[in-house]
């Protein structure tokens, strides 16, 4: 990436009134984010959802110099900005409508794997809330899986632990700059997780972890995982806020059944009983759910699917055949084809027995 498209990406977020969903409207209707700022001004008040006083705030907007600032501390700290348009940006949180335009990232983990999740719950945990976490991360470990959460106190840092010390990678997302860390006793915990992991956030350098941030930094949080499992929550709370958006993307939600008199398990049988989450009880039913337990089908007999196929019903089998099981989000994405086109196919195929569909809108060859 040129050191000038950088400059013209962290700019857009820097203008007054342009949130993450106009930021993004206005980078993918004029290609990239350096062509905002050369639009005219009546090129910019007919876009939908921008009209003249977004359209003056572009047009005013002269601080570049901040900008600078903040691509010359992410050259210092070796922080990675990823704008919404980029290979490297997590290509889940693409299907969220309200997904940030620029990340910022500290780490080694491939924010696109194949199977991420996110473990989250309440801040002041019980032992019970520990040991189901700690049994279902190292019940995980052979699944080549990438484990989310928030990096707070009680559940999310018992699961960072947990994934460190069964080698699994952890991303924390921040409700602040990657400057500085909240709380500062994880300060050691963090540094450890860029070693096997690493830090993610949508906040420049110098955000304070106020308390609007953290619903904005738990919608990365549910929105770049394929599931979400919540251990222990009262029924008020952040990790209702991440269950409730987790659904609402529809990513698969799970919930950890608790004692009825344990307020720390409420939230949890709310969820359960209103529907809005599946009932966890060991890391197996898990990986079962998802269906990240199935067997893929020999090479032979994957070659003798290709005889009666169209053009594009080959390109959805040979992305099943290379990834195994895939969310319909990246098969859109991957194939390169229409969503009726791609509706189409694998209704088609799995007419034809040769793709089956799993629980999270997740497909397989069968």
């Amino acid at each position: 990436m040129e050191k000038n498209d950088l400059l013209y990406q962290v700019a857009l977020t820097l203008i007054e009134g342009i949130g993450p969903v106009q930021a993004r409207q206005l980078a993918e209707h004029f290609g990239d984010a350096a062509s905002v700022f050369k639009a005219r001004k009546k090129e910019l008040d007919i876009i939908e959802g921008i009209g003249e006083i977004r359209a003056r705030q572009v047009k005013k907007f002269q601080d570049f110099k901040r900008a600078e600032e903040e691509i010359i501390f992410c050259e210092k700290h070796h922080i990675q900005p990823l704008f919404i348009t980029e290979k490297n940006y997590p290509q889940r949180l693409l299907h969220c409508y309200d997904a940030p335009a620029l990340l910022y990232y500290r780490g080694n983990a491939d924010l696109s794997s194949s199977k991420i999740i996110s473990i989250i719950g309440t801040r002041n945990n019980t032992p019970y809330g520990k040991q189901v976490t700690e049994q279902l991360v190292a019940g995980l470990q052979s699944h080549n899986i990438l484990i989310v959460s928030g990096l707070a106190f009680g559940i999310d840092a018992i699961a960072h632990k947990a994934s460190l010390q069964n080698n699994i990678p952890t991303i924390g997302v921040l409700a602040h700059g990657l400057d500085a860390m909240y709380p500062p006793q994880h300060k050691p915990l963090a540094k450890e997780m860029l070693l096997n992991g690493g830090l993610l956030t949508e906040f420049r350098k110098d955000t304070k972890p106020d308390k609007h941030n953290f619903p904005r930094r738990n919608r990365i949080v549910a929105g770049m995982s394929d599931a979400t499992i919540v251990i222990e929550t009262a029924i008020k709370g952040g990790s209702m806020i991440t269950a409730e958006l987790a659904a609402a993307y529809n990513r698969d939600v799970f919930a950890v059944p608790g004692k009825l008199t344990d307020t720390k398990s409420a939230g949890c049988l709310q969820l359960i009983r209103d529907n809005k989450a599946v009932v966890f009880t060991d890391a197996e039913q898990f990986v079962e759910a998802m269906g990240w337990q199935r067997k893929k089908i020999s090479p032979k007999k994957q070659r003798e699917l290709f005889i009666d196929l169209t053009d594009n019903e080959k390109i959805i089998v040979n992305i099943l055949k290379e990834k195994g099981t895939v969310p319909i989000d990246d098969i859109y994405l991957k194939s390169g084809l229409s969503s009726s086109a791609v509706a189409s196919a694998i209704l088609n195929l799995e007419l034809q027995n040769v793709v089956s569909v799993l629980p999270g809108k997740m497909y397989q060859l069968t």
